[in-house]
């Protein structure tokens, strides 16, 4: 009869907005918690087992033709999203109540058990003898102390079970507010402090600066078959491996544009293959050896993933993608057609179980760039006021200290060539130790490149305009990049710390220093270290430091001392949502 009458009430609150109206006030309770009143600690639990999301929406009941009608007086009825995050609301607030009156009946149950501890110890000590000791083991008190034990063990078990229920809840209503009709949101914020020293003996990159980023993402699934989303970030927009804005433009109002955009298609009678196209995150495996965070390439990306049942080859995945990057007008007078700057090429990535503890990656890649001068024009014009300066500006390709060597003629900007192509063979192994401490996990990963068209295009670009002259000789030795990245911990829970240290040492044309690791001394031709400290503050909160340490490989002084090494600070609060 209870239940009935809860039902009816639960009605009643769903049709008459004034009963409703009031939310949040801590002297009402819910549906759910009012059915369970009058029962003990123990056995409310069982009684008041919480509902679902879905199931503890009442069913709508017809209206009749008063309720149909406007009513200046009555509140506007809530849209379905607002009702089912209030009800999840409520219900954690039930549960969350008798939460809390479970574990004050553990903590009576432990109380107890502890008084009669001290009553069996006294009878114990009146006792003499074995025959004591066994009258004592057999004693009213030690019986009641194994009922005592047993009823705090099922109580456990009990309060256990109901903050699973209390976290499962919480999770939903999180991931209710997140979403609108099928887009799922999430984002973060990141301010940063940054100080320079040391470099160059000028000291022209000594600074402190003040940076923040912040970044805004919308996820989509239309079906089975069919997904995709959107980003914003802010940053320089010209700048394509750096979401960050440094506060130097007079409190102008900072751009926020288009990041990302991308269609997934995973086709139902093939599931293997997914299809990719737009402007995406990168459908490879990479480190920052070769291609920076921030970057989102554009084009298109085919995967075709293969899981298998194997004890100790677990899944082989194969990647194809087509990025074009530039366009450029034809200049013959006969053909006038426009040529396109494009990334081609492919990668195999293998993953492997040794033991319970071991997991093991490899992954190979090869990035053909076609017609790469283009982009050696837009550094050029980028960098030909101040090309070692640490505050470019808005200007083409900016963001970027590119050591590659490119070829002019009379200095101009627009007649940049690089001496090299750049055909990138890329080999990454990656080890994850379980150290069966949940916290504390390790990951080691080594990272090689080798750009096989090592000044490749020094010949070609000779015999056009033998007048054209180098900012740096191209050395085809100078092909080579490494990457060794240690790391101690997780970010996953409050509480977290993760450890980092990164050993980069990336020769002049080892990699397209355009598109790379924006926090390098310089993007090739250097040596680099890293030291990384995480600290999960709160779930949604992290603060972090980051120390960079690095110096030229080869400099306009060398064999003499090499430059002083360029210390880079970086102190993070970042906030995720």
């Amino acid at each position: 009869m209870r239940a009935i009458l809860t039902w009816i009430l639960a009605m009643g609150l769903a049709v008459t907005p004034a009963l409703a109206g009031a939310e949040g006030t801590a002297s009402k309770e819910s549906p759910a918690t009012k059915g369970a009143e009058g029962s003990s600690p123990v056995g409310k639990t069982e009684a008041s087992a919480p509902k679902t999301a879905a199931s503890s929406v009442p069913a709508a009941a017809p209206k009749s033709d008063a309720a149909a009608k406007p009513d200046s007086t009555a509140k506007p009825e809530r849209s379905s999203l607002e009702m089912e995050l209030q009800q999840l609301r409520e219900m954690i607030q039930a549960q969350t109540q008798e939460l809390e009156e479970q574990r004050a009946a553990l903590r009576e149950q432990k109380r107890k058990m502890e008084s009669l501890e001290s009553e069996i110890r006294e009878s114990r000590s009146a006792s003499t003898g074995t025959g004591g000791a066994a009258s004592a083991a057999g004693s009213p008190e030690a019986a009641k102390m194994d009922s005592v034990v047993a009823a705090q063990e099922d109580l456990g078990q009990k309060v256990g079970k109901l903050q699973t229920q209390v976290d499962a809840t919480k999770k939903s209503l999180e991931e209710s507010i997140k979403k609108i009709g099928p887009f799922t949101f999430s984002g973060d914020l990141r301010l940063r402090d940054e100080p320079f020293f040391g470099g160059p003996t000028n000291q022209s990159q000594v600074r402190d600066r003040f940076r923040f980023r912040i970044r805004f993402n919308a996820n989509v699934k239309l079906n089975d078959e069919i997904s995709g989303g959107f980003s914003l970030a802010s940053g320089d927009i010209n700048d394509p491996i750096s979401t960050n804005q440094t506060t130097n433009q007079f409190f102008t109002r900072k751009p926020f544009l288009l990041d990302r955009a991308f269609l997934n298609y995973t086709p139902h009678w093939f599931k293997p293959l997914t299809l990719t196209g737009g402007k995406f995150a990168y459908p490879f495996y990479r480190t920052e050896l070769t291609w920076d965070n921030d970057l989102n390439p554009e084009g298109l990306a085919q995967t075709l993933a293969f899981k298998s049942e194997s004890k100790f080859f677990k899944k082989l995945t194969l990647v194809g993608f087509e990025l074009p990057f530039s366009e450029v007008a034809g200049t013959a007078t006969s053909n006038r057609s426009i040529h396109q700057s494009d990334v081609y090429g492919g990668q195999i990535q293998t993953q492997w179980q040794f033991g319970s503890r071991v997991k093991f990656s490899a992954n190979t890649a090869f990035y053909n760039y076609i017609n790469a001068d283009p982009l050696a024009v837009a550094l050029a014009t980028a960098n030909a006021s101040n090309p070692q300066s640490p505050a470019i500006g808005l200007l083409p390709v900016g963001g970027s200290s590119v050591q590659n060597s490119v070829y002019r003629v009379g200095g101009v900007a627009t007649t940049a060539r690089f001496a090299s192509r750049f055909g990138l063979f890329d080999t990454i192994a990656r080890f994850d130790f379980d150290t069966k401490v949940p916290r504390a996990p390790i990951t080691i990963l080594g990272d090689y490149v080798q750009n096989t068209r090592a000044c490749g295009n020094v010949g070609a670009i000779l015999a056009a305009t033998p007048t054209a002259t180098p900012n740096v000789a191209c050395n085809s030795r100078q092909r080579n990049g490494y990457w060794l990245e240690a790391r101690l911990g997780r970010t996953a829970e409050k509480g977290d710390w993760q450890f980092g240290y990164t050993r980069m040492f990336i020769e002049r044309e080892a990699v397209m220093g355009a598109f790379n690791f924006s926090d390098l001394r310089q993007n090739s031709n250097v040596s680099q270290h890293r030291l990384e400290v995480f600290y999960q503050a709160h779930k949604n909160i992290q603060l972090a430091f980051t120390g960079l340490f690095g110096r030229p490989l080869v400099t306009a002084t060398s064999p003499a001392p090499a430059e002083d090494i360029l210390k880079r600070l970086q102190f993070d609060v970042i906030y995720k949502f």
